[in-house]
């Protein structure tokens, strides 16, 4: 089985595939103060109560935005499973175009979302990506990272807010009924929300408005907040959740791991 890791700012998100099949997911808080120890722990243990053995890992793959954290967490799972991961960066031999002006600048997470996109839809697509940030990954069909967009994702704009402004209370980010709230949390939850909705839209249009020849990209959205935003837009046509932990495996046979 390949276990693969998508360590973010926020939370590292963890697949476990059988095959080209994601048997079990799970999503954890990125921890600075664990140790490999720990870390091992926590992965053996989510392992299990998927009802598999650390030792059915044959092989690991992980991209990752947050280097002071990585090398804890590759020697966790090591502990727990016996196996090094593989980390995917912009050298990484994939087949993807990064051209863009700096392309060894590029995250490790739009790069496996692009492979995905890529591979998975063979199109022009536009990748939105909710998390910590809140990107837009443009990709052609013949594989070229176009570049994109990259603002400040909504629970970072949410604990800004209620950080800020002492009597905003911390709100739950689920999709609002109406957009006029009549307590303060649902005022907030509306602004979030249909805030970056609406925002998501704008872009969508601008990008759209300066593709390359004449095609009309198409829009996917994935993160662990897409489900709750993809319905506000009109933009978004489809939602994976999980479309970064498919990246991570088409890249790991890409990079010759077998499992």
């Amino acid at each position: 089985m390949l276990l693969t890791l998508d360590i973010g700012n926020t939370e590292i998100t963890v697949g476990l595939f059988e095959g080209e099949t994601l048997r079990a997911h799970w999503r954890l808080t990125t921890n600075p103060d664990r140790t490999p120890d720990e870390w091992g722990g926590v992965m053996g243990a989510f392992l299990i109560q998927a009802g598999h053995s650390p030792n059915e890992v044959r092989a690991v793959c992980l991209a990752s935005v947050t280097p002071t954290i990585t090398q804890s967490v590759v020697e966790g799972v090591a502990l727990a499973t016996g196996r090094t991961g593989v980390e995917v960066d912009a050298r990484s031999p994939l087949p993807v175009t990064l051209d863009v002006d700096e392309p060894l600048s590029v995250g490790a997470d739009r790069i496996v979302n692009v492979l995905a996109a890529v591979e998975l839809y063979r199109a022009d697509t536009i990748v939105v990506d909710f998390g910590t940030a809140t990107s837009f990954d443009c990709i052609t069909a013949d594989a070229r990272f176009l570049g994109g967009v990259i603002m400040p994702g909504l629970r970072t704009a949410a604990d800004q807010l209620t950080r800020r402004a002492a009597k905003l209370p911390a709100t739950e980010l689920r999709a609002p009924s109406r957009v006029i709230g009549r307590r303060t949390e649902e005022c907030i939850r509306a602004g979030v929300l249909f805030g970056t909705a609406d925002a998501v839209d704008g872009i969508v249009r601008r990008i759209r408005a300066e593709w390359p020849g004449h095609g009309t990209p198409g829009v996917v959205a994935t993160g662990g907040l897409a489900v709750v935003v993809a319905p506000l837009t009109s933009s978004i046509e489809r939602t994976d959740p999980h479309l970064t932990l498919h990246g991570l495996r088409i890249a790991a046979g890409h990079l010759g791991l077998e499992w």
